[in-house]
C-alpha cells in the first residue's frame, strides 16, 4: 500500500507555517540562498502538510515519460502543482527514485531513512512546496505507511523556511546550486540535469553564470545543451516518440554527447547523415561487437567513407537528381551539394528495409574503421582485398533469385573493372 496524498489549501499551509516561523526557536544556517549564509526558521510540521515541487528537474524525464505513456496535457505537472490527482504521481515518481541506488556507493535513501531517521531539515517555501528534499519526504511518507509504529517519527518532520519573499529564480539558483555539490550530483540522470541548464539560460543567465553556479567548464554547458537538442532531434525526427525521454536515458549520454564535436565543420546534408549512422548504431548498439563509443569515427571524420561503402553496398546512388533551366540546358556542377544522401538514411529509416541496411552499415563501419587503422600500418589494402575476396568466395549462385540476377550481373562487371585497375597499378608499383 502507498500513501494516499491528501492536499490542504495553500491559504491553511500559510497560515500554518507562518505561526511555527513566528514561534520558531531554531534555525539552521543556508549557504545557496542570496550568495550569503542565511540563518532561516526550522518549524516541525505535520508530514501531510508539504507539496511536491513540480518544476523538479530529478523527476523531469519520468514526468515526461508519464505524460506520453498516459497521454496527458502537456502541462500536466506544471499546472499540477495543487492537484492532489498530480501530487499523487508525483509521490509515485519519488518514491521509486527514493529506492533506488546508483551502483554500490549510492546508497537508496529509504534505506538510510529507515536506519538513521531525519537528519537533515527539508528547504520548503512558505508556503510549503518543497524546494530540497522532495525524495527524502516520499521516503519518510512511505515509511509512515509500511511501519506506522516504528515509524512514529515520521509523522511529523523539520523544516527550513524560506522567507515569503522568496522569488522563482531565487529557487532555480538554489537547485542549481544544490546539483553542483558532488553528493548531489549523482540524483540527476543527464536529461533532467541538461533541462536545468536549459531552464537557467532562459531564465536569463548567461552560460559563464551557469558554469560558475554549477562549477563545470563553459565547454561543459554548452555541450549539454548541445546534446539536449541532438536528443530532441532524434526523439521527434528519427525515433518519431517526441518526450520519451527514458529511450536515452541510460546508456546513451555519451553518445549524445559525442554527436556535436562529431558533426562539427560538416555541410548539413553530410551532418544529418552523420546523425543517421550514429542513430541507427545507438538503436541497434546490441549488434555492435564492442561499445558504440568504438564506432564514433564512423559518424566522425570517416563518415563520407561510411556512406560511399554503404552506397556501394546498397546499390543505392548518393548523387543528387540534375536540375534543367528554363532553357532546357543541364548544368552539371561537381561539388558537395551534387551529394545527397537522401535515399541511404531513408533506407535505413524504413521498416521494410531498415533490417538488410543497418546490418550492411554495421559492416561497412567496421571495414572502414580498420582500413583507417590499417593505413597507419600499411596493412589496409591487403586488410580490404582480404575481406573482399573472402565475400566473394562465400557467394553461392546456385541459392539467388532469378529477379537478382541482372543487378549481380553489374556488380560482378564493376567488380572485374576494379579488380583489373588494382591489378594495374599493382604492377607499376611493383616495378
Amino acid at each position: 500500500m502507498s500513501y494516499d496524498i491528501r492536499l490542504m489549501s495553500r491559504a491553511e499551509r500559510e497560515v500554518l507555517i507562518r505561526k511555527g516561523v513566528t514561534s520558531s526557536r531554531e534555525v539552521n544556517e543556508f549557504y545557496e540562498f542570496r550568495n550569503t549564509k542565511y540563518s532561516l526558521p526550522v518549524i516541525r510540521i505535520d508530514i501531510n502538510i508539504p507539496v511536491y515541487r513540480m518544476e523538479n528537474f530529478r523527476t523531469f524525464t519520468d514526468q515526461k515519460e508519464y505524460i506520453t505513456v498516459n497521454k496527458k496535457e502537456a502541462d500536466f505537472f506544471s499546472k499540477g502543482q495543487e492537484s492532489e490527482s498530480c501530487q499523487q504521481v508525483q509521490h509515485e515518481i519519488l518514491s521509486a527514485l527514493a529506492r533506488k541506488g546508483k551502483s554500490d556507493s549510492v546508497v537508496p535513501v529509504i534505506d538510510v531513512l529507515r536506519k538513521e531517521k531525519q537528519r537533515e531539515s527539508i528547504l520548503i517555501s512558505s508556503s510549503g512546496v518543497v524546494i530540497n528534499g522532495n525524495r527524502r519526504l516520499a521516503a519518510m511518507r512511505e515509511l509512515i505507511v509500511e511501519d506506522v509504529a516504528g515509524n512514529s517519527e515520521f509523522s511529523h518532520i523539520n523544516c527550513m523556511v524560506l522567507p515569503e519573499d522568496a522569488t522563482a529564480n531565487e529557487i532555480l539558483d538554489i537547485e542549481a546550486s544544490l546539483q553542483a555539490k558532488p553528493e548531489t550530483k549523482l540524483d540527476y540522470d543527464w536529461i533532467g540535469d541538461g533541462q536545468l541548464i536549459n531552464k537557467l539560460l532562459s531564465s536569463g543567465r548567461t552560460t559563464t553564470e551557469i558554469s560558475d553556479m554549477l562549477n563545470r567548464s563553459k565547454k561543459e554547458i554548452e555541450n549539454s545543451l548541445q546534446a539536449l537538442t541532438e536528443v530532441e532531434l532524434y526523439l521527434k525526427d528519427w525515433a518519431f516518440a517526441p518526450g520519451e525521454y527514458s529511450r536515452v536515458r541510460d546508456d546513451a549520454e555519451q553518445l549524445f554527447k559525442d554527436l556535436p564535436k562529431r558533426l562539427e565543420g560538416k555541410e548539413p546534408n553530410l551532418q544529418d547523415a552523420s546523425r543517421a549512422i550514429a542513430w541507427s548504431l545507438f538503436e541497434n548498439r546490441d549488434k555492435l561487437p564492442g561499445r558504440i563509443y568504438d564506432f564514433n569515427a564512423a559518424f566522425g571524420n570517416l563518415a563520407s567513407e561510411v556512406l560511399d561503402r554503404l552506397s556501394d553496398s546498397l546499390g543505392i546512388e548518393c548523387i543528387a537528381e540534375e536540375n534543367d533551366d528554363d532553357e532546357g540546358f543541364s548544368v552539371d556542377v561537381e561539388d558537395d551539394d551534387t551529394v545527397s544522401y537522401e535515399n541511404l538514411i531513408e533506407s535505413l529509416k524504413d521498416e521494410e528495409t531498415k533490417g538488410d541496411a543497418v546490418d550492411a552499415l554495421i559492416e561497412v563501419c567496421q571495414s572502414a574503421i580498420e582500413n583507417a587503422k590499417g593505413q597507419k600500418s600499411g596493412e589496409a589494402a591487403l586488410k580490404s582485398i582480404s575481406q573482399a575476396h573472402a565475400k566473394l568466395a562465400s557467394v553461392d549462385l546456385s541459392a539467388a533469385s532469378k529477379k537478382t540476377y541482372p543487378a549481380i550481373r553489374k556488380q560482378l562487371e564493376v567488380i572485374h573493372t576494379i579488380s583489373g585497375k588494382l591489378l594495374h597499378d599493382l604492377k607499376k608499383y611493383e616495378e
